[in-house]
């Protein structure tokens, strides 16, 4: 059978070196998922610096490599076509891509560098021009499927709440935070709510590099609140869903179910008790890997042999995880110029 042409166009952690990580499930990377998946090829990568050029032919031993990407999906014309360069550039590549004529792009977070850049990816996504994927990997993760699987069967009776948490260890402004890293957050609580969250309130500095920011608002008929978070000494990635019956605690490295049951703690009362999660089938999560890279490259595989099917992660909803953070910038922007403006003078 011929095998799936795949090629890359920025070479840093996300697209290859992240595979190094020795602490990471593998793969961890663009380059990693297409060099173990047996259906594709690596055909080339494309990276302006030329000692990323250099540490990726030798890592995988890929000599195809460019300081152009015209002149890579010149040569190598790739089926599909993984961006992992900065943002601002993503809206760019994609229009590379479409010239090139690649039928599939699949896009790293966030989808662009503004939401007016994404809006116009997710307008050619939506066209039928191109089909685009957004890398919100936790889609293709075996415990955030999980977790969708209880919310949708109402596995722990209605979802009632969710708080959710995202901090980072360096000192960037939390609009930063919010923008690049966020967006994989509120992706997530779409992903499993399968609502678009609307925000109402923003509490906190956004320009801030130290601290929290608090966002209020609501997914469905579900309140939601998320805090974002700089200057820690820790990395913290985590959702709280509250339940009639139970609760489930899903982030990075987490996840835990618990039911309600007679408490040990008081008479005539129930309490919260862990539940073991035992996989669905031998050697499947939590026993084995979450498949969240490689999940995604099969949904890439799916899109590409069936026109009609729809991605799991498109550039719709990359849109509109990116439409969400960009009002929460704007109104929390708002509300900081309108409280100094009444802030008594000293």
């Amino acid at each position: 059978m011929k095998k799936v042409r795949n090629a890359i166009v920025g070479l840093g952690r996300i697209g290859s070196s992240l595979e190094d990580d020795r602490l990471r499930e593998k793969p961890a990377s663009h380059a990693g998922v297409i060099y173990a998946h047996p259906e594709c090829d690596l055909v080339g990568g494309c990276d302006i610096k030329e000692k990323k050029r250099r540490a990726f032919a030798r890592r995988w031993g890929c000599r195809a490599v460019y300081a152009s990407v015209e002149e890579m999906l010149e040569h190598t014309r790739p089926d599909i076509l993984h961006i992992a360069t900065p943002p601002q550039t993503h809206l760019e590549m994609v229009k590379k891509a479409l010239r090139h004529r690649i039928p599939l792009v699949i896009c790293e977070k966030p989808l662009a560098g503004t939401r007016l850049e994404a809006y116009r990816i997710a307008r050619l996504h939506a066209t039928g021009a191109i089909t685009i994927l957004t890398n919100h990997e936790r889609r293709y993760s075996e415990d955030y499927k999980r977790a969708k699987r209880a919310v949708d069967a109402q596995h722990f009776g209605t979802l009632r709440s969710i708080t959710a948490k995202i901090t980072m260890e360096q000192r960037t402004p939390l609009s930063s935070i919010l923008w690049n890293d966020g967006t994989h957050l509120i992706d997530a609580l779409h992903f499993l709510t399968s609502e678009q969250m609307k925000v109402h309130a923003v509490h906190g500095d956004l320009s801030q590099a130290e601290g929290s920011v608090y966002i209020l608002g609501i997914a469905g008929a579900v309140p939601v609140m998320v805090e974002a978070g700089a200057g820690r000494d820790y990395l913290l990635f985590e959702i709280d869903l509250g339940c009639d019956s139970g609760r489930i605690r899903i982030g990075n490295g987490i996840y835990e179910e618990y039911r309600s049951d007679e408490s040990p703690y008081y008479e005539c009362m129930r309490s919260l008790r862990k539940v073991k999660v035992e996989p669905e089938r031998p050697g499947m999560w939590p026993e084995g890997p979450t498949r969240y890279f490689t999940g995604m490259l099969e949904d890439a595989l799916f899109c590409l042999r069936e026109k009609e099917r729809h991605p799991v992660s498109s550039a719709v909803d990359g849109y509109l995880a990116l439409a969400v953070i960009d009002r929460a910038l704007r109104l929390g922007t708002r509300a900081l110029r309108e409280y100094r403006a009444l802030k008594p003078q000293h």
